[in-house]
């Protein structure tokens, strides 16, 4: 898979982790669903020990209530594809 399709998917899901503050009550019973999801679809898109890792990060971000802001599959693409390119680079 590209890289910006990577992108692509991953503001798609992080969107999805949105819907729950959009309807209350039931928003928060979506994350049940959507933690366990989100977290196997991260070890999908990023491979190897880093999507393990980021996969568990997801799986906490959903789970916990009011931490569904944080966009983590776009900030895995930041780091993946922006940050740690640099760095090999350097």
């Amino acid at each position: 898979m590209k890289k910006y399709q990577i992108l692509l998917l991953g503001l798609l899901f992080d969107a999805l982790g949105f819907v729950s503050f959009i309807i209350p009550g039931i928003g928060e019973f979506s994350d049940i669903i959507w933690a366990p999801v989100s977290a196997w679809l991260m070890t999908k898109l990023y491979k190897g020990r880093e999507g393990k890792i980021a996969g568990v990060i997801t799986f906490v971000e959903e789970a916990l209530p009011g931490f569904d802001v944080i966009p983590t599959f776009t900030l895995m693409w930041l780091y993946t594809y922006v940050f740690k390119s640099k760095s090999k680079n350097n």
